[in-house]
């Protein structure tokens, strides 16, 4: 029997109100566990987004939040609360597998910060969640544990790198997933699936493992670009992730010593950007774009359509800087990666050299990190402290499983279709990807891009977005077509 309180079961519960719920010991945390137990082995047998789930472990955290709620006191943000954690995250006693089956021996023995934010914070670590190789495709499979399929309709990706993330969220199994994001791996699977995903500030979450796993000399696009980041089924189940995986940590070479205070929210002007000159938007992203800005001005926010050319600008210095880096790692991609990854990866470098060459140069290299520098600076004078950038999270709907593996010509109407996700981490600001509604039995979604540190303003607008959009579960029976 399927727990419920109300009129919809706890799976379905928002992670607010679970952490409620058991505060106020309307259920216990054993219960949730059960009910979450229960949801995934239901649907993730058919999507295969988690891979390591241990009941009698997330039973044993479930009952030690209990027996801290019997003995009152402090109780943490998210007791009890079911969480994910990815396979390239560091998970004390759990395999960081990053998808290679030579790796699947790599048994974490402590804790990436952002984890050890979420286990201080009382969640329940449910599982790990699926992820391409390497976690550097948009799609989300891979040798050792196979391909995850996006519950809404399984020719279509479920997103990638944190695929498993955004497709267990959707699915219940829980309401917040840990994941990571470089060029849209957050965002992009959050928009497939029809779930929230944020991208904070760099530097606002530690991005450094363990320091009891192998050394790693982090390239310099990886200290700037990449973030772990919340993904949820609700706007506020993104927040509360998020506060938890706030966690100062002098090991990060660009992370904060201290919590920084986060925006307050008030009347935001939205600028409309869509279409920075690489893509334009499909109709039925032009429609969700269209729906948002509706639903903010009837919010009271000032929508306005704009042009903001250096958005492009930055996304064509992300397959320039990350790409050129990436390079140095074919090596162990060759040597490590699966067939899929590899080819990817082959055909994102040709459709980079169409901008770049096929040599970039030491100085080209150079002086895009340098053009970084000043479009950061242009698009913080831009947001001031009141605006927010309204974009389409791709250009296109949803990819087909496996679009990267068509050829070239495909591959550059992806990066190109992608520009929204790929700005984003150039610049290093904040950008949350939230849902729509459907179209066409797919999910739609729009990004909101902010200033450095105004998280809360972004997840304040973005709740204004999804008190109107229309919301609905998959049915969890993907069809091959």
């Amino acid at each position: 029997m399927t727990a419920t309180t109300g009129d919809k079961p706890l799976w379905d519960h928002s992670a607010a109100e679970l952490a409620a719920g058991i505060r106020a010991k309307t259920f216990s945390a054993t219960e949730v566990a059960r009910a979450f137990l229960a949801r995934i082995d239901a649907t993730n047998p058919t999507l295969n987004a988690l891979v390591d789930v241990r009941p009698e472990e997330a039973l044993a955290q479930a009952a030690a939040a209990d027996a801290a709620v019997a003995a009152g006191g402090h109780l943490p943000p998210l007791l009890g609360v079911p969480v994910s954690t990815k396979i390239n995250t560091s998970q004390r006693g759990y395999v960081s597998s990053h998808g290679v089956p030579a790796w699947a021996g790599a048994v974490a023995e402590d804790d990436a910060v952002c984890v050890a934010g979420l286990r201080e914070a009382g969640a329940t670590l449910l599982g790990r969640s699926n992820s391409p190789a390497f976690a550097v495709r948009w799609f989300t499979s891979n040798d050792l544990h196979g391909r995850t399929l996006n519950p809404w309709h399984a020719g279509h990706t479920p997103g990638g790198s944190s695929g498993g993330a955004a497709a267990s969220v959707a699915a219940g199994m829980t309401p917040i997933a840990q994941g990571n994001d470089i060029g849209g791996s957050v965002r992009f699977p959050a928009y497939c699936c029809g779930a929230v995903g944020l991208r904070p500030t760099m530097g606002l979450v530690s991005g450094v493992e363990p320091r009891g796993a192998e050394e790693f000399d982090s390239p310099l696009s990886f200290q700037t670009m990449a973030v772990h980041g919340a993904l949820g089924w609700t706007v506020d189940d993104v927040r509360l992730g998020l506060h938890a995986m706030v966690t100062p940590d002098l090991n990060d070479p660009v992370g904060l010593p201290v919590r920084p205070p986060l925006g307050t929210p008030g009347r935001v002007r939205v600028a409309v950007v869509r279409d920075a000159g690489s893509a334009k938007p499909h109709p039925s992203v032009d429609a969700a774009v269209d729906d948002a800005a509706r639903w903010l001005a009837e919010a009271g926010h000032e929508v306005e359509e704009v042009e903001l050319p250096l958005l492009d600008e930055a996304a064509r210095l992300w397959s320039l800087l990350l790409y050129q880096e990436l390079r140095t790692m074919t090596s162990e991609i060759e040597r490590f990666g699966d067939d899929a990854v590899r080819a990817s990866l082959a055909d994102s470098f040709a459709a980079a050299a169409e901008i770049w060459g096929e040599q970039p140069t030491l100085t080209d290299y150079i002086r895009g990190y340098a053009r970084r520098g000043t479009l950061v600076g242009r698009l913080q004078r831009f947001l001031g402290g009141h605006t927010v950038v309204l974009t389409p999270v791709c250009a296109e709907p949803p990819f087909e499983q496996d679009a990267d593996l068509a050829g070239p010509a495909r591959m550059r109407e992806l990066l190109a279709a992608q520009w929204p996700m790929q700005a984003v981490p150039v610049l290093g600001f904040p950008a949350i990807s939230v849902p729509t509604g459907t179209r066409d039995g797919l999910p739609s979604g729009v990004q909101l891009i902010g200033g450095r540190f105004q998280e809360d303003l972004l997840l304040h607008v973005a709740s204004a977005i999804e008190s109107r959009a229309p919301r609905t579960r998959p049915a969890i029976a993907p069809q091959a077509g």
